[in-house]
This record gives C-alpha cells, structure tokens and sequence, in this order.
C-alpha cells in the first residue's frame, strides 16, 4: 500500500468524484450532485479524502467535523479494488485527520441494505450504535 496516496480532493476533482460514486458508491445521496460537493470543498477542504494509485482514482471518504462530532460519509472503493486495504487506509487517515482536530469519536453513515458494507466498517472497528437512532428530515 506504499504506493496509495490519500489526501484530500482539489476543487479539480469533484465532478470525477461524482462520476466515481456512480460506479462505486452504494445509493445516492440528495446532495449528490456538484453544487453539493462544491459546498462541502468550500466549507472544509479537506473533509473529502480521495485514495489514489498512479494517478487513478481508487477510493473515497468524507470525513467532516462540525467541531462538536465527527461524521464519516461515503466511503466507496472501486468495484475492481475492494479487499485491498483502501477502505481501511481511507478510515485511518480519517480518523487521523479527526485526532488532529480534537474529535473523540466517529460515526458512519451506513446504508441498512448495504450488507456487504457492513463487515468492512466491522473490521474498522464500527458497529451499529444501540443508544439513538438517526431521524432526518428533507429541507427541500
């Protein structure tokens, strides 16, 4: 894994983002769209972390502190390149970038249906929260 760079996305990168998350993300979001990650590159720079190889774009996370938690989103690796490792280098740079900024604890955003998703967040050491649930709300 020596060769896998991660670090955080240009405003360059976003809409390669976007077309990445069609192939390797599971679901959609109602922020999936360039105005969206646009916002989120302007509020925190360097909340979305890319994972590359050779210039090719393997792996995803956003990793964003509000200042009070620290949320996980979107982690997504290519199809081709699951079981790699780049998913747990994504999760330990995320969770570096969260130490740094004095976050005590993380929690993901992860689909119910997206069992598949669930042993890779396991082997990162997450697990279903049993004291709340997640309520939400659309705005628009």
């Amino acid at each position: 894994m020596s060769d896998l760079h991660i670090g955080p996305a240009s405003a360059a990168d976003l809409t390669a983002v976007l077309d990445f998350w069609k192939t390797a993300a599971e679901g959609t979001s109602i922020s999936d769209d360039l105005a969206g990650v646009e916002r989120l590159h302007a509020r925190d720079p360097h909340a979305l972390l890319l994972a590359r190889r050779e210039g090719e774009l393997l792996g995803t996370v956003i990793a964003g502190f509000d200042g009070w938690r620290c949320h996980l989103y979107r982690l997504a690796v290519h199809p081709d390149r699951r079981r790699q490792g780049i998913g747990s280098a994504l999760l330990a740079a995320a969770e570096e970038r969260f130490r740094e900024l004095g976050g005590l604890r993380a929690d993901a955003m992860v689909l119910d249906r997206n069992e598949r998703a669930h042993g890779a967040w396991a082997v990162g050491g997450y697990h279903p929260g049993d004291q709340w649930t997640r309520w939400v709300k659309p705005l628009v």
